[in-house]
C-alpha cells in the first residue's frame, strides 16, 4: 500500500515538473517567434534599421485613408531615427485621406526634423502631404501643385433614354442621393455639391497660405488648379529648393544639426509583424507541440499581438488627372 502511495506521489511530482518546463518552453518559443517576426518582415526590419539613422518613407500612388499608415508613422515618432525624409510621388487622392496623411506627418514633424523630396509628382492630395514638411525639395522636372478639389460623377440620362430604361425612386427629400447619374442634376443638387467643393477648396487654400507664407496675390496665382515644374514651383514658393535626397540630407545637416555620417534607411509603412499570417502558423504549431492547444487556438484566431493582448501580458478628391489624348 505504501509503495502505491509513493508511486502516486512521484507521478504527481513528475507531472508538475513537466508542466513547469512546458511553460518555460512556451515562453522561449514565443520569444523566438517575436525575434523571427522582427527579422523576417519589412516592418520589423524597419523598426530596427532606422535606429541611429535618417528614416526614408515612401508615399506613392493614390492617397486614401489608411489607418495602418498612420500607425506606422506613429511608431516612427517613437523610434530613435534622427530625422525623416519623405519621398512623394502621387497625383493625390481623396481629400479625407490626404488630410489624414498631412495630420500624421505633422505629428511626426513635431518629434523629428522632416523633409519632403518630390520624386516625380506631388499634385493635389500629394502636395497636401508635402505641406507638412519643414522643407520641400523637388527636381527641376517634377510636377507640383494642382491646388484644387474635384467632384466628378457620370450621368447616364441620355443613354437610358436610348435603351428605354427608367429608374424609379422614392426618397425622403429632393437632395437625398443626389446626384445619382440616372436623372439630370437639379440646380439644387448642383448648388449643394458646389458648396462642398468650395468649402474643401477654401481649406486647401488656407493650408497653402499658412504653411508656405503666401499673400493673397501669390495664392491666387498658384491655386487655380495648374501643376508647375520644380523650377517654376521654386519661384512661386511652392517648394523651397531643387535637388534630390542628397540635397535633403545636406539641408538636415546644415539646418537641423543632424550628423553628416548618418545613413538613410528605408522605413516601410507595413503591418505589425505580430499579425503576419506565417507567424500565426509557426506560433500555433509550436504551442500545439508543447501541449498548449488553448493558446495555439487563440493565436490562430487573433494573431500573436492579439493573443498577447487577450492574455493580459504587458508587453471629395484632391486629385490631378491630366486630360487623355485623343
Amino acid at each position: 500500500m505504501s509503495l502505491d502511495s509513493d508511486v502516486i506521489v512521484d507521478r504527481r511530482r513528475i507531472r508538475r515538473k513537466l508542466t513547469f518546463w512546458r511553460l518555460v518552453a512556451a515562453v522561449v518559443v514565443l520569444a523566438a517567434v517575436v525575434v523571427v517576426g522582427v527579422l523576417a518582415t519589412p516592418a520589423g526590419r524597419s523598426s530596427l534599421s532606422v535606429s541611429g539613422s535618417i528614416a526614408r518613407v515612401n508615399i506613392e500612388g493614390l492617397i486614401r485613408s489608411d489607418q495602418q499608415r498612420v500607425e506606422a508613422l506613429e511608431r516612427l515618432e517613437k523610434s530613435s531615427a534622427a530625422a525623416v525624409i519623405v519621398h512623394i510621388n502621387s497625383p493625390g487622392g481623396t481629400t479625407a485621406g490626404s488630410e489624414q496623411l498631412y495630420d500624421a506627418l505633422m505629428r511626426l514633424k513635431a518629434k523629428k526634423p522632416l523633409v519632403v523630396v518630390v520624386e516625380g509628382l506631388a499634385a493635389s492630395g500629394g502636395y497636401i502631404g508635402a505641406l507638412a514638411a519643414d522643407h520641400i525639395i523637388a527636381q527641376q522636372s517634377s510636377l507640383v501643385g494642382s491646388i484644387g478639389v474635384l467632384f466628378q460623377f457620370p450621368n447616364f440620362t441620355e443613354l437610358m433614354k436610348t435603351v428605354g430604361v427608367k429608374v424609379e425612386e422614392v426618397k425622403s427629400s429632393p437632395l437625398k442621393a443626389a446626384p445619382n447619374g440616372f436623372e439630370p442634376t437639379s440646380p439644387e443638387a448642383r448648388a449643394a455639391l458646389d458648396a462642398l467643393v468650395k468649402d474643401s477648396y477654401a481649406w486647401f487654400r488656407g493650408l497653402v497660405k499658412t504653411r508656405r507664407g503666401m499673400d493673397e496675390a501669390l495664392l491666387d496665382k498658384v491655386a487655380d488648379g495648374r501643376v508647375f515644374t520644380g523650377r517654376q514651383a521654386v519661384e512661386l514658393k511652392l517648394v523651397d529648393q531643387l535637388g534630390d535626397e542628397k540635397t535633403a540630407v545636406a539641408w538636415l545637416v546644415a539646418e537641423k544639426k543632424i550628423k553628416s555620417d548618418l545613413p538613410v534607411r528605408d522605413f516601410k509603412l507595413t503591418p505589425r509583424f505580430g499579425d503576419m499570417t506565417f507567424l500565426r502558423a509557426v506560433a500555433s504549431v509550436s504551442f500545439d507541440a508543447l501541449g498548449l492547444s488553448a493558446i495555439a487556438r487563440q493565436i490562430e484566431q487573433a494573431g500573436v499581438t492579439g493573443a498577447v493582448d487577450q492574455l493580459a501580458l504587458d508587453g471629395m478628391l484632391a486629385l490631378w488627372r491630366p486630360a487623355a489624348s485623343n
